[in-house]
């Protein structure tokens, strides 16, 4: 006996893998309750259950060697036919989705069927998503973690001269980088230096010098000399000036009153006699003052002694008449 037309009809579309079926060995057409039960797929895509004839649920295929639907596991997704692996740049941590994702910003993969996708290292960075790669950072650039969607300029005082840094380091001692994301560094001029403490170079302070390039420090100007500027050697000292350890410019005795003997200044001889004379006249002036004091005193008891020591007086006159004298009766 012949097949019916709807069971060859089914034959025809399991064997091309679009439908599962479970066919029965009867030519009974089966019946219209029992035509479709659609497989169901757990969370987790862990049981598909199928009865008679259904087509796959999405995120599963048609497998010839289980004939039954099959779930796509992670790192991969479905379509029609068959689970197709993710390319690289794209990932899928879910078994039975229907498409994989791409990789963020700053994460990558560069293998296909991925369930993850690994973070960008130090000194490397991405600013696109589905990147199969990261890109390192230029010279003169730096990314200190990872998974970094750019890199940072090397700030004033370091540098990097290679790709891919995670760090700038600072320059070397005696050299200093002006500018960010500085390549390379370059010497300190003369009269100045840098030292391990320090980003940029200094100039050196007033009594040291450097006439060198590249140093890490300056030096004290020595002792019977005198440094006016920081990047030139050491000036000899002047005869006649003093120049302590750490000058920067000669110290002279006064001119005409001083003159230097050994370590200090002493009276030039004009001084000495200045002094004399000086003294001399002052002395003498203060004697005078004294003696025209005293005088001054004696002349004063003199004259407040004279009325008491006069013997005779002249008598006063009133309108012509002697004080003394008899009145004068007029006959009244």
């Amino acid at each position: 006996m012949g097949r019916s037309p709807l069971l060859w009809g089914l034959s025809v579309a399991c064997s091309l893998g679009l439908v599962v079926c479970q066919l029965t060995t009867t030519e009974t057409p089966v019946p219209a309750t029992a035509t479709s039960i659609a497989p169901t797929v757990g969370n987790n895509c862990s049981t598909v259950n199928t009865s008679l004839c259904a087509p796959c649920s999405p995120g599963t295929f048609y497998s010839n060697e289980t004939a039954s639907c099959s779930c796509c596991s992670s790192g991969s997704c479905a379509d029609a036919l068959d689970c197709k692996p993710c390319q690289e740049g794209h990932y899928q941590h879910k078994p039975g989705q229907l498409s994989c994702l791409p990789c963020p910003q700053g994460f990558y993969t560069n293998t296909t069927r991925s369930s993850t996708c690994r973070s960008c290292l130090p000194g490397s960075y991405t600013n696109e998503t589905g990147a199969s790669v990261c890109g390192a950072c230029d010279k003169g650039y730096y990314s200190f973690h990872e998974n970094s969607t750019f890199c940072l300029p090397c700030p004033e005082g370091s540098f990097c001269n290679t790709g891919s840094c995670s760090e700038c380091p600072l320059c070397p001692d005696g050299q200093e980088a002006l500018t960010e994301a500085a390549v390379n560094c370059s010497l300190c001029p003369p009269g100045m230096s840098k030292g391990p403490s320090e980003a940029l170079c200094e100039v050196c302070v007033l009594g040291e010098f450097q006439p060198l390039p590249g140093k890490a420090n300056c030096d004290q100007c020595p002792e019977d000399h005198y440094c006016p500027s920081p990047d030139v050697n050491p000036i000899q000292c002047p005869s006649d000036a003093f120049c302590p350890a750490g000058s920067s410019e000669p110290q002279y005795c006064m001119e005409t009153f001083f003159r230097k003997a050994g370590d200090t200044c002493e009276f030039a001889p004009l001084t000495i006699v200045l002094l004399t004379i000086s003294t001399i006249f002052g002395l003498l002036m203060i004697a005078m003052f004294i003696v025209k004091w005293k005088q001054g005193m004696g002349r004063g008891m003199d004259a407040s002694l004279a009325p008491l020591l006069q013997t005779s007086r002249t008598r006063p006159k009133v309108y012509g008449v002697v004080c003394d004298a008899e009145p004068v009766y007029a006959g009244w």
